[in-house]
């Protein structure tokens, strides 16, 4: 990875080996038309009249040593110099002087037995070499020329946060690297710096366009190694007319292209279709070892027939199939079978919050819903709380998952899968998420919600009608980066078996369709460990998960509940209603980071309720399909409550917040 620094203007100097890479760009006119042909000249003599502000310089290769430590390569020892130890060094720095003249601590990347090995040592002096662009160092304890044979071919770093500070407006070049681009007039994504070159004139931002705006959906956005399929690369002028905004704090930069600069750039070359033919080779192979390690896990389940469908059928019909194989959660569906075959006593929602409750003492808080002033106690504790979770809040410490359900009724509740929601509740749905969102009293003000995560788990076939409303509504005030729309977790529904020793087998909707069903709130705690939220919500600083329903009861952001959590140093909070029913269909909780990670290690204790179901479906018998309608409950549908996290955590980790009216 490059580290170099890089003004509106720069003239780094580019190691050789990125001379391939630049020379399609300097031969792109040659290579597929006339300038005139192309009607690019008013376009040209924009770029042309272009002139950049500044110009500083520097381009460093970034090491990481096993121990962690950033290093910084700053030169290359190619030959020994002289007979008294002195090495000569080819430079990869635009600071020399400060880099090899300056006496101190230096260290040396060296290759031993196919291993990098990273040593300490001390530059005693330096001096640049007369008329060449070498520099000759010396360095303690290295006196004679045998021990300085042994050095050559060495790397020479230092470390990365010794690195010189910049003048206002200037930037290093891995600071540009993996920057959102956006365009400054209409707001959209346009894609993410990959690169930095120098043209000679100016630097040229290397841009990998994003594809669309649905192609990166949930989870995937996040995965780093899915970034490289994103999309074509062009080419940016890094002047200020064209670039005239940088945050660096939120990774943005805003471009004003003129008209047709993206498309002029766009590689169209017969390499680049080699490479995207062979990325997308990768990706199927990707899919493919994915797909067999997913037929693996039903084989050991005796789930074979579900492969029927693969041989039959139109190619869009097998690749559905295939996506729903790919797509089971091997591991839940065996732990909800073991909850069918070995079952154990399972506490109500009420019955556990009881529990807590009667347990609790220090962390249990009763506090009016007017004006959330305590019931009894300091009149000052709902006040300090509140303050305390607004502070969380708007430093970053709070990542929201809002979980998208019914609040009317219970989506298809006594019907089969099929079944969705009337309009009246899917309306009243969104009513009740637009007023949450849009509340700056009980939430964040809209201009303070950009830095914070927020995760929306919807049914499937809502997905589409809330990304409308978010982008109808500017995304509330959050940073379009920081917004996931995830398809909540759904588990294959099972047959009753009817002899003694056969197997529950998943039965199939069609050949080509698995028969599924959401297992409820329970598996937004999947979501977050399976898709590995919960260590990226970590490297940005999240302490806590807030997952909360779309309830007429609850708000968005708890500020008081998150400031009593943090108070009592618990893991997990709740809030509850004073004389309404608790419900697994509308919650508020809180996780902490460090729960999540624990979490990981007993997702067996998730219990899993099986349901007596009533389902159509369609079974091979002779090669041949054939539709079974039954009669009488056939069939299992498994449900899992949030609450049931309660079972994995000491009650002495757990706080409970009762809301009175």
């Amino acid at each position: 990875m490059m580290q170099s620094s890089t003004s509106l203007h720069c003239y780094s100097t580019l190691l050789p080996s990125h001379h391939s890479l630049f020379f399609p760009l300097r031969l792109r006119f040659s290579s597929t038309a006339s300038p005139s042909q192309l009607s690019f000249k008013p376009l040209r003599s924009y770029l042309h009249a272009l002139r950049p502000l500044r110009s500083t310089a520097t381009q460093e290769i970034v090491e990481t040593a096993k121990s962690g430590a950033g290093f910084v390569e700053v030169g290359y020892i190619s030959n020994v110099h002289g007979l008294q130890g002195e090495i000569c060094v080819k430079p990869s720095t635009e600071f020399p002087e400060l880099r090899f003249s300056k006496p101190g601590r230096r260290w040396l990347r060296q290759t031993v037995s196919g291993k990098d090995t990273i040593q300490e040592v001390e530059l005693v002096e330096g001096r640049g070499h007369p008329g060449q662009k070498r520099w000759i160092l010396r360095f303690g304890g290295i006196d004679a020329v045998e021990q300085a044979r042994q050095l050559v071919g060495s790397t020479l770093l230092v470390r990365e946060e010794d690195r010189p500070e910049l003048e206002q407006g200037e930037f290093y070049t891995r600071d540009l690297v993996g920057m959102r681009v956006i365009l400054k007039e209409t707001g959209d994504h346009v894609g993410t710096v990959v690169n930095v070159f120098n043209s000679g004139a100016s630097d040229l931002l290397q841009v990998m366009l994003h594809p669309s705006a649905d192609v990166l959906e949930g989870a995937e956005r996040l995965m780093p190694e899915e970034t490289d399929l994103s999309g074509p690369l062009v080419w940016v002028p890094f002047v200020e007319a064209i670039v005239p905004d940088i945050d660096m704090t939120r990774r943005k930069m805003w471009i004003t292209p003129p008209k047709g600069l993206l498309e002029l750039n766009i590689r169209t070359d017969e390499r680049s279709k080699k490479e995207r033919r062979k990325l997308e080779w990768k990706e199927r192979k990707k899919f493919q070892r994915r797909l067999i390690e997913a037929k693996k896990k039903l084989c050991e389940m005796e789930q074979k027939h579900v492969f029927d469908g693969l041989r039959y059928g139109e190619k869009s019909q097998r690749s559905l199939l295939a996506d729903q194989i790919v797509g089971v959660n091997s591991k839940l569906l065996q732990q909800a079978l073991q909850n069918i075959e070995m079952p154990s006593k399972r506490l109500s929602i009420s019955e556990l919050i009881s529990a807590a409750k009667n347990k609790l003492t220090t962390s249990y808080l009763k506090l009016s819903k007017e004006c959330f002033t305590p019931c009894v106690g300091e009149e000052n504790l709902a006040a300090n709380l509140q303050e305390k979770g607004v502070h969380l809040l708007s430093k970053d410490k709070v990542a929201i998952v809002l979980v998208v359900n019914d609040i009317e009724e219970e989506r298809g509740r006594g019907d089969s899968p099929d079944v969705v929601g009337s309009k009246r509740t899917e309306d009243a749905t969104f009513s009740v998420l637009q007023k949450s969102l849009s509340d700056d009293k009980k939430f964040l003000k809209m201009e303070d919600r950009a830095s914070v995560p927020l995760l929306l788990v919807c049914p499937v076939q809502e997905i589409q009608s809330v990304k409308r409303l978010f982008s109808n509504n500017d995304y509330f005030g959050f940073d379009t980066d920081k917004v996931w729309f995830l398809e909540e977790e759904k588990l294959p529904i099972v047959s009753i078996p009817v002899e003694e020793q056969s197997k529950h087998k998943i039965l199939m909707k069609s050949p080509w369709e698995i028969l599924q069903s959401p297992i409820g709130s329970g598996g937004v705690i999947s979501l977050l460990l399976s898709h590995k939220f919960r260590e990226i919500l970590s490297e940005m600083g999240v302490e806590y998960i807030e997952v909360c329903s779309v309830s007429q009861n609850y708000g968005l952001g708890d500020a008081p509940l998150l400031g009593f959590v943090n108070s009592c140093g618990a893991e997990i909070g709740i809030q509850i209603f004073e004389a309404m029913e608790i419900s697994d269909e509308s919650f508020d909780m809180i996780f902490s980071i460090t729960f999540m990670k624990k979490l990981m290690q007993h997702m067996d204790k998730l219990q899993f309720s099986p349901i007596l179901k009533q389902n159509s479906h369609v079974k091979m018998i002779d090669k041949e399909w054939i539709d079974v309608v039954p009669s009488s409950p056939n069939s299992y549908q498994f449900h899992c409550s949030i609450y049931s996290a309660l079972s994995t955590c000491p009650l002495d980790n757990i706080c409970l917040m009762e809301v009175t009216e």
